[in-house]
C-alpha cells in the first residue's frame, strides 16, 4: 500500500532544513567546530530573504515548501506541468516554463517522480544558464539531478551548494560528490519522522478497512487495475473484460496470440490498464494458472507466453441512434465484442456477426453456429431434454446462410458430441 500524504510534512520540513543549511553552512560548521577548530570567518552564510526559490513541482510537498519558505522572505517562483498556474499562485507561486526559471534562481528545489522526462532534470546544459553559485536541493527522487554535472558544477563553482536526500544508488557510491565540502546529504530522511511513520500506519489501515468495507480502494502501489474494482462504475466492465476473456477462450480452445483488445468510448479512454487484466483473467481462469487475479494478470500472461496488445479509440458504435462504449477482443480468426448495458455485461457481436438483442454474459451459456434452419433449434433444445438441461433464454444474430446463437442453459452439456451433428461450431461456458 501507498500513503502518498502521510509523508508530505515531513519531507517538506526536510527540504526547508536543506535550504537552510545551504544558506549557512551548518552543517559544515557543526564538523568543524567538532574537529576542534573555531573558524567563524570559513562559513560566512547567505540571507535567505529577499533570495528567489525556483520550485520544480508543485503538488503536496512542493506547496508545503513554498509556504514556509516564503516566511523567510523567499521570493517563489515554479513549474509544474500538470497543476494549473492559477491554483499555484493561489499559494504564492507564479509559474513559467523551465527555460526561464533557471536563470532567476538563488536556489533549486525539485518535487517531481523520476520518469524519463525528469531523469537528469538538472543537468550540465541547465547549470550553464544558471546564476553563478545556484544552490540545489532533491529531496524527491534520486537520479533528477544528474550527479556528475552536479560534481563538474561544484567543482567549478557554477553550483554553490548542493544538498541531496536522495541519490541514483543507494547507499551512494559516487565517493567524489559525497566528500565535496559543498554537499550536504542525508541517508533518504524525508519521511523518517515518527509523525510521518504514524501518519502513514493510519493512512494504512484506513484503506484496509475501506476495502474491507467495498468502498474505494486507494493506494495499492502493485495493482492498478485493483484500484478500480470498487469502483462502482467500473465492476460491471471488469465483468464484461473477464466474461469476453472467457468466451474467447472458450471459441479458440487453445489460447494462440497475439491477442489485441480494442477499447472504445471517451469513458474507457483510462480504462486499458483494468481491462487488459480483466480480459487475461478470462482467458487464464481455469488454466494451469488457477491463482489468475487482477493484481498478477499481467505477470501471469507474460509467464504464459500471452502477447496482449491494448489500444483505446474515442469514437464509439452507433446503434439506434445511440453511442456505445464497447470492447473487442481479437484473436486468431475470432472476433468477441461486448459492452455493458444498464450494468450488465452483454455480448453484441461474435465473429463479424451481430446480435438482434444484446446477450446478458452471466450464467451458464451455450454458443453454436448453424445454417439457417428451424430444424436445427428444435434439434439442439431435444439434445438439451435428453440431457436434463433447461433453456432459459435464446438470441441469434442478424446473419443469413450460416448464423451464430447463444442459449442461457441451466447446466452445463455433459458432452458436445451428439450437438456438434447438427451445428457446424459449438462451445459451451460458465461465467
Amino acid at each position: 500500500m501507498n500513503t502518498p500524504a502521510g509523508n508530505t510534512v515531513s519531507a517538506a520540513e526536510l527540504t526547508c532544513g536543506m535550504i537552510v543549511c545551504l544558506s549557512r553552512q551548518i552543517p559544515q560548521a557543526v564538523a568543524s567546530l567538532k574537529a576542534g577548530n573555531w573558524d567563524r570567518k570559513k562559513f560566512m552564510g547567505s540571507e535567505l530573504n529577499e533570495k528567489t526559490l525556483g520550485i520544480v513541482g508543485l503538488g503536496r510537498i512542493g506547496k508545503e515548501v513554498a509556504i514556509r519558505m516564503q516566511s523567510f522572505g523567499m521570493k517563489t517562483i515554479g513549474y509544474d506541468p500538470i497543476i494549473p498556474a492559477d491554483v499555484t499562485e493561489a499559494f504564492g507561486v507564479p509559474q513559467m516554463p523551465l527555460e526561464q526559471l533557471w536563470p532567476h534562481c538563488d536556489f533549486i528545489t525539485v518535487h517531481t517522480p523520476l520518469l524519463p522526462s525528469t531523469t537528469g532534470l538538472i543537468n550540465d546544459e541547465t547549470f550553464s544558464i544558471c546564476k553563478k553559485g545556484v544552490k540545489v536541493v532533491n529531496c524527491a527522487r534520486g537520479g533528477i539531478i544528474d550527479e556528475a554535472a552536479l560534481l563538474r558544477a561544484l567543482e567549478s563553482g557554477q553550483c554553490g551548494g548542493a544538498a541531496l536526500d536522495v541519490f541514483v544508488e543507494e547507499p551512494p557510491k559516487n565517493v567524489a560528490l559525497i566528500q565535496h565540502p559543498n554537499m550536504i546529504c542525508c541517508p533518504h530522511l524525508g519521511a523518517s519522522t515518527r509523525e510521518a511513520q504514524t501518519r502513514c500506519g493510519e493512512d494504512i489501515a484506513v484503506q484496509i478497512v475501506d476495502m474491507i468495507k467495498g468502498k474505494s480502494l486507494f493506494g495499492a502501489v502493485n495493482a492498478q487495475a485493483l484500484t478500480c474494482t470498487l469502483a462502482p462504475e467500473t465492476k460491471p466492465w471488469i465483468a464484461l473484460g473477464e466474461a469476453l476473456g472467457a468466451v474467447t477462450k472458450a471459441c479458440m480452445g487453445k489460447l494462440n496470440g497475439p491477442f489485441h483488445l480494442q477499447v472504445t468510448g471517451a469513458s474507457l479512454k483510462q480504462a486499458g490498464g483494468y481491462l487488459t487484466a480483466a480480459v487475461i483473467v478470462g482467458l487464464l481462469k481455469g488454466t494451469s494458472q488457477s491463482n489468475i487475479n487482477l493484481v498478477n494478470a499481467n505477470m501471469m500472461a507474460k509467464e504464459s507466453g500471452l502477447n496482449i496488445i491494448t489500444e483505446h479509440k474515442d469514437t464509439v458504435n452507433e446503434q439506434d441512434g445511440k453511442s456505445t462504449a464497447c470492447i473487442t477482443v481479437v484473436a486468431s480468426s475470432h472476433l468477441i465484442c461486448g459492452s455493458v448495458h444498464g450494468g450488465v455485461p452483454v455480448l453484441l457481436g461474435l465473429n463479424g456477426s451481430a446480435f438482434k438483442q444484446p446477450v446478458s454474459l452471466s450464467g451458464n451459456l451455450l454458443l453454436y453456429k448453424a445454417l439457417v434452419d428451424s430444424s436445427t433449434l428444435t434439434s439442439v433444445i431435444d439434445i438439451l431434454k435428453a440431457d436434463g438441461v433447461q433453456m432459459n433464454s435464446f438470441s441469434t444474430s442478424c446473419d443469413t446462410g450460416e448464423r451464430w446463437s447463444i442459449m442461457g442453459i441451466s447446466s452445463l452439456l455433459r458432452d458436445l458430441t451428439k450437438l456438434k451433428q447438427h451445428v457446424i461450431a459449438a462451445v459451451q461456458l460458465a461465467l
